[in-house]
């Protein structure tokens, strides 16, 4: 479903995008890394976004994709998978498993 993840550059783990030409004419607006053991990494650029609320249906769109994506992934149903984000998402809303930091507060090591 998805290209081989590249190999050697800064980001071993990236999902390679590059044979895709339908997103060619795309703006990247957001890009998501998780951590064994760690909290979630997500940069988000949202000048290619009109209002907040086209990053909110962005958000769902993904969300039904995710369903699709594990259902395929561990033989389970699109409506489980969908179900099982939707409750996670749910969790998080109700109690924010971390603190959000911002990359313009990030400081860099010496």
């Amino acid at each position: 479903m998805f290209g081989k993840k590249k190999q050697g550059g800064r980001f071993d783990n990236a999902i390679a995008v590059d044979q895709f030409d339908f997103l060619d004419q795309s703006h990247e607006v957001a890009r998501l890394w998780v951590e064994d053991g760690a909290g979630a990494t997500c940069i988000i650029q949202p000048e290619h976004l009109e209002m907040p609320e086209m990053f909110g249906m962005l958000m769902v769109d993904s969300i039904r994709h995710g369903s699709r994506a594990f259902a395929q992934a561990q033989g389970i149903s699109e409506a489980e998978a969908l179900s099982r984000i939707w409750a996670g998402l749910d969790a998080e809303r109700n109690r924010n498993t971390t603190d959000l930091d911002t990359v313009q507060n990030y400081q860099k090591p010496d």
